[in-house]
């Protein structure tokens, strides 16, 4: 970001408008919306402009420009429409300390104007930085739609009644206060021109502090999806906005974290492989105690909490405590990875079995339930797989399957750092650390020439959980 957003207070302050034609005229219809004193530099003024002096709501200044003429303003704009004029008195008003906004020119733009939904006192300003007005302006045309023309009426209610609240209602409680207000029903009935009967909604509620709510669990399992922010579903971006506390993995993007609001309490509960900081047992603690707290808590996690992300433990240690939970499903990497491949994960006719499996096992187990899946026409997903890969080839080595196995990587699926990687699976673990790939990962496998070798047996055992056959 070159420019930073910022609304000013502009009651009590001077703009310099230096102008007199059409160009200065546009500025001051823009700073009349404002509380600002409008000072026009200008020889001579167009008839816009001269009528708005006679009526007293502009000041006209037609002596010679100096540096003084722009003295104590908060902010100038240079609009002479003569580009080697506006260049001298971008000097002189920098000069003079002020911000400037030199029309047409950015290069020579302190301040640049934005395109503007004026739903006062909501505003909403849209900026390019000066690279593509046209695109701000289409921006500005959605926004117009989408914004009721009462909203800012709205808003001013809410306004009028934000003291009332803050004396009889906790921080949590005008949080939800005001998500029903501007979120559902109320809304809607200010809109229709209902406005007296939706001012007595809101100030029954709190008076009461009865705030109808949409009854959300107070911890929500996320799934982040693969690591990209507009992967995320929308529940799930909803639950971030509302959280007073989120516990995010290693690989959440930060970008996804922006979506949640600024002043709440971001917890890194990450593992790395070799280095678990934050065991699993002290993640449901917390989990439990911000709970308890009376705190609306978000455990986000990379793709899909209920794929080999522990989820069903965190769950578990909720359950015990007594504390309702809500599980927000996110696109699982699998997924991801194949959408990456500009492939599907089954195809009618020819991929007719998937198995989501891990390349972890279980202490005490002796073989690799994936293996048995390994066959034409199934799709074998394999997460963790990376520092497993010697293990995985030795074991289709084992099974005559080295060499009528395909095998396609797909690192970092859907992020600017993705990698995707083919092999035979004799090369796996050669290819890996050739190709220097990097967890997260996913190896998909699949045979794609019939073989005649038995594959071997593996130890039975009930419940296999570690693959999901669908």
């Amino acid at each position: 970001m070159k420019t930073f957003p910022m609304f000013l207070r502009m009651n009590g302050r001077t703009v310099v408008i230096a102008g007199g034609g059409e160009q200065a005229a546009q500025k001051c219809r823009l700073i009349l919306k404002t509380e600002a004193t409008i000072r026009l530099l200008a020889p001579a003024l167009d008839p816009e402009l001269a009528a708005l002096h006679r009526a007293g709501r502009v000041e006209w200044n037609a002596s010679p420009i100096t540096e003084q003429s722009f003295g104590g303003a908060a902010l100038a704009f240079i609009c002479t429409e003569c580009a080697e004029t506006d260049a001298a008195l971008h000097g002189l008003a920098r000069a003079a300390g002020v911000l400037v906004n030199v029309v047409d020119r950015p290069d020579l733009c302190e301040a640049i104007t934005p395109s503007i939904v004026d739903r006062d006192p909501v505003v909403v300003a849209i900026g390019t930085e000066g690279t593509a007005p046209v695109l701000a302006r289409q921006i500005k045309t959605r926004l117009e739609e989408t914004l009721e023309p009462r909203l800012g009426d709205l808003a001013a209610l809410a306004g009028r009644l934000r003291d009332l609240a803050a004396t009889r209602l906790s921080p949590r409680a005008r949080r939800d206060l005001w998500a029903w207000v501007f979120g559902g029903e109320v809304r809607r009935t200010h809109a229709r021109g209902l406005e007296a009967h939706a001012a007595r909604r809101i100030k029954q509620a709190i008076e009461t502090g009865e705030i109808p709510t949409d009854c959300t669990a107070p911890v929500a399992l996320v799934g982040a999806g693969p690591g990209s922010s507009d992967l995320i579903t929308l529940r799930g971006v909803k639950r971030l906005q509302e959280a007073d506390i989120i516990f995010y993995d290693r690989l959440i993007d930060p970008e996804i974290l922006e979506l949640a609001r600024r002043d709440v309490e971001r917890v890194y509960v990450g593992k790395a492989p070799g280095c678990h900081s934050w065991p699993q047992d002290r993640i449901n603690s917390v989990l439990v105690s911000a709970a308890r707290q009376g705190k609306r808590v978000v455990r986000l996690k990379c793709g899909d909490p209920g794929v080999f992300a522990r989820g069903a433990e965190e769950a578990d240690a909720l359950r015990e405590a007594g504390i309702d939970y809500e599980i927000v499903p996110g696109v699982t990497s699998a997924s991801a990875a194949a959408a990456a491949l500009g492939g599907f994960l089954t195809e009618r006719g020819r991929t007719d079995s998937l198995v989501l499996t891990t390349a972890r096992r279980r202490e005490g187990d002796e073989g690799a339930d994936w293996l048995t899946h390994i066959r034409q026409g199934s799709n074998v997903a394999v997460y963790m797989g990376v520092q497993a890969a010697p293990e995985i080839q030795a074991t289709l080595e084992g099974a005559g399957l080295a060499d009528a196995v395909a095998v396609r990587i797909v690192s970092n699926a859907q992020r600017a750092n993705q990698q995707i990687v083919t092999c035979r699976a004799d090369a796996l673990a050669d290819t890996i650390t050739r190709e220097n790939v990097a967890n997260p990962a996913i190896i998909f496998l699949t045979q794609d020439r019939p073989t005649t070798v038995a594959h071997r047996p593996l130890p039975m055992r009930t419940a296999p959980d570690l693959s999901v056959v669908a």
